[in-house]
């Protein structure tokens, strides 16, 4: 192989490889410029350098026949032995290939180079000049060429040289000229064309097959993460999976049901997780699909799909219950509270659903008829925890029985039953039932103060107590319950007829720790009691509406809790426009009602408002 073709292979090797486009424009003379660098057998080197300044991209190499025809034929030398041994002529090839980079900045020569060989770089420099006058200007070696013709001996050569090239001063790594500009060195050089080479070409084809993929396969094996395109408009981010399950959550259940019908992949996603759907309770209305089992059906996969943990069944049938039970298997278990209102369902029914959803922990049975106390003994599960029985009929002692002797851990219990009676109060045990904390009997017309007295020898724990409605109870058993209830946090005694300011200074005297009294529809309450509640500072709820003997005087007192949060003084209708102005000094008040009061006029309401910003007013 020549010595040509090998120079020019290095210097391919060099940098790294590329291919670059082909110029259009070619040497004629590139074949003479050859054989005239070839002349001199001894100076391989600056053949070499010569040679590779000639190959300009789109440049024929000589063939080897031509080389004999000249009589001329190149020294063979090895790769290794050129680049490393003359570094100099590598950095003189590369100027040669990018004359454009390399116009302004030549390696200095060796100290320890021969007059020869500086003679024989300058005669190929001088030929080179005079073949491709249109790069003269632009390539640049580190030695300059003289105007007069070089000897081919050596003492000429060193007199013409003198003259024509600089005077190089070595110091060290750095080299100076003699007009004081630096020269860079040969490693500065090379440090230059590695790091600048890729901006001054042009890579031709395009990226393998398959590169976009094994880039991924890369990412997910170093991060374990599958890589994916970040979203870039708002149309994209309303579509990006990972954004919507955190944008939902801002959203509250509620809110949450209207997202679902935006689009399915937004209903996708928001049924894939029960996270959005806990504390949201679904009613399905049995009555709407009486002729319509397609819509039954749907409505009992996208239960099942949410995982709801509670439900609210309306207008149901025992057949409505069993289709539900049969079509939700997973939800079933997966059932904490359930809610059936105004519902036919028997007993049997009742129990079918407390059997197959063992998990149900919270029940209501609101104006259920058919209920009665006896299927209540046969379904109540050991883990209910609240119970609430409203307007059932059939509900009496016995029912009360059977909760007292089937739920030993009932936490609250809410009943609304015109039948039960002091006896059925009497069936609580305070060993069996001391896990109860929140007792409200409403519209208990039948309970009186024994029933009070059985309350509070059963259930010494309760802190919230509701008798509303339960009108037989007087000033005797609120005094009962204020002397042996000291841990009541919540009392409700609204619809007591017979309640008077007595049973008021009970309360104040002895239930210290007291935060919300409910004094709804007491008529015998006066000023006089309300000045009694005053001096209770614990209490933070006030509700004293449609107590008709109210008026300005009972409104003074209340001006001086200055930890009231709500207050409700609605239906009072002994409060004029002057006692209403005065509720500027419950700054600390969040909620505040006045409806139905005949001195909240608007210009009271509209003073009430500038003066109290953080207070809600419901006029």
């Amino acid at each position: 192989m020549s010595t040509i073709r090998k120079a020019y292979m290095e210097i391919s090797n060099g940098i790294r490889g590329l291919r670059f486009h082909r110029d259009t424009a070619t040497s004629s003379s590139s074949d003479n410029s050859n054989n005239n660098s070839s002349s001199n057998s001894n100076g391989t080197v600056g053949a070499v350098a010569s040679a590779a300044g000639a190959l300009k991209p789109g440049t024929n190499l000589p063939s080897e026949e031509a080389c004999k025809t000249s009589g001329s034929l190149p020294t063979v030398r090895t790769s290794k032995s050129v680049v490393h041994s003359e570094e100099s002529a590598v950095a003189h090839a590369m100027s040669r290939l990018f004359p454009n980079k390399y116009s302004q900045s030549s390696p200095s020569s060796s100290p320890t180079s021969s007059p020869r060989t500086e003679t024989s770089r300058n005669h190929d420099s001088k030929t080179l000049t005079n073949q491709h006058s249109s790069s003269s200007t632009s390539s640049c070696t580190s030695l300059q060429t003289s105007t007069a013709k070089s000897s081919s001996f050596p003492s000429s050569s060193s007199s013409s040289t003198s003259t024509s090239v600089n005077k190089l001063a070595v110091n060290g790594d750095a080299q100076v000229s003699q007009n004081g500009r630096p020269s860079p060195n040969l490693s500065s050089v090379r440090r230059v064309s590695k790091e600048n080479v890729f901006t001054q070409t042009k890579l031709v084809g395009s990226p393998k097959a398959g590169i976009a993929s094994r880039i991924r396969k890369l990412n997910l094996s170093m991060t374990g993460q599958k890589w994916c395109a970040k979203p870039e408009t708002i149309s994209e981010l309303m579509n990006d999976d990972a954004f919507m399950r955190k944008f939902f959550l801002y959203f509250s259940p509620n809110e949450r049901r209207f997202l679902c019908i935006v689009c399915r992949k937004w209903r996708t996603i928001l049924y894939e997780s029960t996270t959005y759907w806990t504390g949201a309770t679904p009613v399905i209305d049995f009555k709407l699909w009486v002729g319509d089992p397609g819509k039954r059906k749907l409505c009992f996969d996208h239960f099942q799909q949410r995982g709801f943990d509670q439900v609210c069944f309306l207008s149901a049938v025992d057949r409505d219950l069993s289709d539900f039970v049969c079509s939700t298997p997973g939800a079933r278990r997966s059932l904490r509270a359930v809610c059936i209102r105004c519902s036919n369902i028997t007993d049997s029914a009742l129990e079918n659903l407390l059997r197959k959803a063992p998990g149900i922990s919270r029940l209501e049975l609101s104006n259920c008829n058919e209920v009665t106390g006896s299927g209540l003994w046969a379904c109540l599960n050991p883990k209910i925890q609240s119970l609430t029985i409203t307007d059932c009929i059939h509900i009496a002692d016995d029912t009360v029985g059977a909760i007292a002797q089937l739920l030993p851990h009932l936490h609250e219990l809410n009943l609304q039953a015109y039948h039960v009676t002091d006896n059925g109060l009497a069936l609580f045990d305070s060993k069996l039932n001391s896990s109860i904390r929140i007792l409200r009997l409403t519209s208990c017309w039948e309970v009186t103060n024994h029933g009070v007295v059985n309350i509070i020898h059963s259930l010494p724990n309760v802190t919230v107590l509701s008798l509303s409605g339960c009108s037989k109870v007087t000033d005797d058993g609120m005094e009962i319950i204020a002397e042996n209830m000291k841990r009541l946090k919540s009392l409700d005694i609204s619809w007591c007829s017979r309640i008077t300011d007595a049973s008021l200074e009970y309360v104040a005297c002895d239930l210290g720790s007291l935060d919300e009294l409910i004094l709804d529809r007491c008529t015998h309450v006066t000023d006089i009691g309300v000045g009694y509640i005053s001096t209770m500072t614990s209490l933070t709820r006030l509700f004293i509406r449609w107590c008709i003997q109210v008026g300005d005087f009972g409104l003074h007192h209340i001006f001086s809790m200055r930890n009231l949060r709500v207050l409700s003084i609605a239906g009072c209708r002994r409060l004029t426009s002057n006692g209403l102005y005065g509720l500027r000094h419950l700054q600390r008040l969040h909620e505040l009602e006045v409806t139905n009061c005949p001195g909240a006029n608007s210009a009271v309401c509209r003073y009430l408002k500038d003066n109290m910003p953080n207070t809600l007013i419901l006029e």
